[in-house]
C-alpha cells in the first residue's frame, strides 16, 4: 500500500467505525455549540458535538435529543473534569472585583462563590442521553465511569495535550485520543492547570509524537480550518481532525457578530493564551480587557471558577451591547480562516480540498 492510500485507508477506517462520511468532528465547544450547528455538521457527514460543562442534566439530555431529532449523524458529548477546590483569598479577590469593575458593572462579593454543575448529575445525563461518544477534557474519567460508558456501548474520546497525557489515556482505557495543539482556540486541556502554559505545544510537534507513543487513532485539534490544515494533520499520521474556530462563522451558530466579524479579522498573533476570564488558561481573540489584564499593575486572575463568577456581569454585558472589547471570545490561532458559509458545505468544501492535496 502507498503512502496517499495508508493515509486514505486509516481516515476511511475511522469514518467507518463512527458512520461518518467524512473524518472531521466539531470541537465540543461550552457556551458555542447549539444544536443547530452539530445538526448541520451531522447532516453534512461530519460528527458534531456538545460542550456541556454549563448545562444541567436535562439540558444534556433536551440537547441530545434536539439533535438527534433532526440528524442521523453520530455525536459526541463532552464533560469537563472538575479540578480542585478553589484556594481563596479574600483580600486579592476584593483587588480583582475593583479592577473588574473598571470594564464592566460592580462584581458582587458573591459573584465568586457560584457552583460549577453537579459533575456526577452529569456523568449520569449523558448515560442516559446515550450519544456514540463521550469525550473527556481536563483529565481522565475514573475507572468505574469508564466501565459505565464501556458497558452501554459508547466510546471514549479523551483530549490531551501532551505525550505523558496520551500515554495514560490509553492506559485508562480511552478508544481515541484527541490531541489538543496550543493553536487552539479555547480552554487549554491540560491535565494540570498550572502547566497549561508552560506545556503548550504546538500540534504539529505534539501530532506525530502522540501517534509513536501510542496504539490508539489520533484525532488532530487546533490551529485546522482549511484544507491545507487537514491533509497535513493526515499526513502526520492523524485519523481524523476537531475544528472549532472553523465553524464558528457559519450562521448555524448564533454567535455575536463582534465576535465572528474578530474571528475573520484576526491574524495568528491577534489571540492570546489568557485566564484573565475563567482563571483557567484558555486561547481568545485579543480584546482590550484581555491585554489590560495582563499589564503589571493588573492582579491576577483569581482561581477557576471564582474568576468565572467574578467576569460574569462584564461578559454578559459585552455580548449584551455586541462589545468586542470586553467580550469572551475564544478563537484559534487560525481563526482568520474560518468562513462564514453553511456548515455542511464548509464540511464538503473543507474535505474536497484535502482530498485534492492528498491525491
Amino acid at each position: 500500500m502507498s503512502a496517499k492510500d495508508a493515509i486514505r485507508h486509516r481516515a476511511q477506517t475511522f469514518c467507518d467505525a463512527y458512520g461518518l462520511r467524512t473524518p472531521i468532528l466539531l470541537a465540543p465547544m461550552a457556551g458555542a455549540c447549539p444544536p443547530s450547528l452539530s445538526i448541520a455538521v451531522g447532516n453534512g457527514g461530519g460528527l458534531g458535538a456538545c460542550g456541556a460543562l454549563f448545562f444541567t442534566p436535562d439540558e444534556i439530555v433536551e440537547w441530545a435529543a434536539a439533535v438527534r431529532a433532526e440528524t442521523n449523524g453520530a455525536f459526541q458529548l463532552n464533560l469537563f473534569l472538575p479540578g480542585p477546590e478553589p484556594t481563596r483569598d479574600p483580600q486579592h479577590e476584593a483587588v480583582v472585583r475593583d479592577f473588574l469593575g473598571q470594564w464592566g458593572p460592580e462584581v458582587p462579593k458573591t459573584a465568586g462563590d457560584s457552583p460549577l454543575q453537579d459533575f456526577d448529575a452529569q456523568c449520569d445525563a449523558v448515560l442516559e442521553a446515550g450519544p456514540a461518544i463521550i469525550s473527556s477534557v481536563m483529565g481522565l474519567f475514573d475507572p468505574g465511569y469508564v466501565n459505565r460508558i464501556k458497558a452501554q456501548g459508547i466510546k471514549w474520546f479523551a483530549t490531551i495535550t501532551t505525550v505523558a497525557e496520551a500515554r495514560a489515556a490509553e492506559a485508562a482505557g480511552a478508544d481515541v485520543v484527541i490531541a489538543q495543539g496550543a493553536e487552539a482556540g479555547g480552554h487549554r486541556g491540560a491535565f494540570e492547570p498550572e502547566k497549561a502554559e508552560a506545556q503548550a505545544i504546538g500540534l504539529f510537534s505534539l501530532l506525530p509524537a502522540v501517534v509513536d507513543a501510542v496504539d490508539l487513532p489520533v484525532v488532530a485539534a487546533g490551529g485546522i480550518a482549511d484544507g491545507r490544515g487537514i491533509a497535513a494533520a493526515l499526513i502526520l499520521g492523524a485519523s481524523a481532525v476537531q475544528i472549532g474556530t472553523g465553524f464558528m462563522r457559519c450562521p448555524e451558530s448564533g454567535l455575536a457578530s463582534a465576535w465572528t466579524d474578530a474571528i475573520a479579522a484576526a491574524q495568528p498573533e491577534d489571540t492570546m493564551l489568557t485566564r484573565a476570564y475563567s482563571g483557567r488558561a484558555g486561547r481568545g481573540i485579543a480584546t482590550d480587557y484581555a491585554r489590560a489584564a495582563v499589564l503589571a499593575d493588573a492582579p491576577a486572575p483569581a482561581p477557576y471558577p471564582v474568576q468565572r463568577g467574578f467576569t460574569a456581569g462584564m461578559r454578559a454585558q459585552a455580548t449584551k451591547n455586541n462589545d468586542i472589547s470586553r467580550m469572551q471570545a475564544w478563537a484559534g490561532q487560525s481563526a482568520r480562516l474560518a468562513q462564514d458559509v453553511p456548515a455542511a458545505e464548509l464540511l464538503t468544501t473543507l474535505w474536497d480540498e484535502a482530498q485534492e492535496m492528498l491525491g
